[in-house]
């Protein structure tokens, strides 16, 4: 009697997996996404780099692992500023409502709840916005100043953090129970303001820095 031959790829080992995820938070939480490296984070976790790749792929799919974020940044943010720079502030308010309304955004309100009182978090979650999130977003802003996109760019991830922290985490009502359409008409012109709007003296001061 032959066993029927098992294909793809093998399961990793949970604490061989675990290890390595460890290492790489520690890493791009002290040193950053671009400093750190796979060969470091291999060290770290007392496993050859190639293993690193094997459980994980590229450094920024490891990234994504460490983070458990309920989307993925470089996937969903062109699709969503695809339409252009008129509406994306009501864009993306509603496209932020249907992920962490969904099952998978439980993974974001923990992450939320974790760096408030974790600095060690709070600086993978700084990174993670940096380099996944305002990098895919900038360029798809032709239409303004490129000097102070970083600083819109920051804007909006301020109005979108307060909005996670008030619904989903404080739940504070009337916002936590709100239905989408209200939360977006309310929230959708200030996050189009930080986008194209007039920013006055803060644009001119990022400019000159």
């Amino acid at each position: 009697m032959h066993m029927a031959r098992r294909t793809g790829r093998r399961p990793g080992n949970p604490d061989t997996r675990e290890s390595i995820l460890g290492a790489a938070r520690e890493a791009f939480a002290e040193r950053g996404f671009e400093s750190a490296s796979i060969r470091g984070i291999a060290t770290s976790a007392g496993v050859d780099p190639a293993l690193v790749h094997h459980y994980f792929g590229t450094k920024e799919q490891l990234f994504k692992a460490c983070m458990n974020f309920p989307i993925d940044p470089a996937e969903v943010l062109p699709q969503v500023l695809s339409g252009g720079p008129d509406e994306v502030g009501e864009r993306l308010v509603r496209f932020f409502l249907r992920i962490w309304d969904s099952p998978a955004g439980a993974a974001g309100v923990a992450l939320m709840r974790s760096a408030v009182s974790n600095d060690w978090t709070a600086r993978l979650l700084r990174e993670f916005v940096t380099t996944q999130m305002i990098r895919h977003v900038l360029p798809s802003l032709t239409t303004i100043d490129q000097a102070d996109a970083p600083l819109r760019a920051s804007l909006v991830a301020t109005q979108m953090a307060g909005l996670a922290m008030v619904r989903y985490v404080l739940k504070l009502e009337p916002l936590a129970s709100a239905p989408h359409e209200v939360v977006v008409a309310a929230i959708g012109p200030n996050v189009q303001r930080y986008v194209t709007g007039d920013l006055g003296a803060a644009a001119a001061a990022a400019q000159r820095e």
